[in-house]
């Protein structure tokens, strides 16, 4: 049973605002924020025209794709916002799995919340923070799915829905995403729900068992992917049978 401060989540907890154009769902969400957004508001945008991946890449923004992104404000205490990434891949994996027709490649998630179908990039996750003037943590998840372009990619294969036979729309895909966010976050319940998130992302994970590299910011660390623990760290088997629990970085396979 919930206890008297727990807060549920529910769908009608959030508000969605459609654009056709912006720069970046994510600044907006941060824009609005600034300007004192209560939070759980969705921004979606047919195109943007600056938008960006993780470090600071640029993430190719046609029409024809889903770029949404989440205002939290105070989504949870600082030590927990840490598992909050995989309660987003999963959110999202499930939104996905409910538009690929019965029989389509593996529909998988590689640490710690890149959407792959089989084995190639089809989703990116961006979450941004910042402290607001008045003291209030306001945090952004940005999301974007290729549903009908491909955007190139140097770093990795990738992929779209319609390769996979899904004629789904951006607006539907976010119909669905809408609601998976929204049963997820409940459960993620500002970190308490840790344990039943990481479950569902061990059942849905990429390549647990196999040898991988990660990048971190200054090198890179190769052994095998043992799984994720229940704070959702990485755990990595180096050489000598030494465990490593890693925060942030990028896999690679093989």
């Amino acid at each position: 049973m919930a206890s008297p401060t727990q807060r549920r989540i529910s769908l009608g907890d959030f508000r969605h605002e459609a654009l056709s154009e912006t720069s970046s769902t994510n600044s907006e969400c941060l824009a609005r924020a600034r300007a004192g957004d209560p939070g759980f508001l969705w921004v979606t945008a047919e195109r943007q025209t600056s938008g960006r991946g993780r470090r600071g890449r640029a993430w190719a923004s046609e029409r024809g794709n889903l770029y949404a992104s989440l205002l939290l404000i105070e989504p949870a205490p600082v030590e927990r916002l840490a598992s909050l990434p995989l309660a987003i891949a999963v959110a999202v994996h499930q939104a996905i799995r409910m538009v690929l027709p019965p029989g389509s490649a593996p529909l998988e998630v590689k640490w710690p919340n890149d959407i792959l179908i089989d084995r190639k990039k089809t989703c990116g996750i961006l979450v941004e923070g910042e402290r607001l003037d008045d003291g209030r943590q306001a945090l952004v998840i940005g999301i974007g799915v290729n549903v009908s372009v491909m955007p190139d990619s140097p770093l990795y294969p990738v992929t779209c829905l319609r390769e996979h036979g899904s004629a789904v729309s951006p607006e539907e895909l976010f119909a669905h995403l809408f609601r998976s966010m929204a049963e997820v976050l409940d459960i993620w319940s500002e970190g308490r729900g840790i344990r039943e998130i990481a479950a569902r992302w061990r059942d849905v994970a990429c390549g647990i068992g196999e040898k991988i590299t990660v990048n971190l910011p200054d090198r890179s660390i190769s052994g095998q992917f043992v799984g994720i623990d229940d704070n959702g760290l990485l755990m990595l088997k180096t050489g000598a049978g030494k465990m490593m629990q890693i925060a942030a970085g990028d896999v690679f396979f093989g």
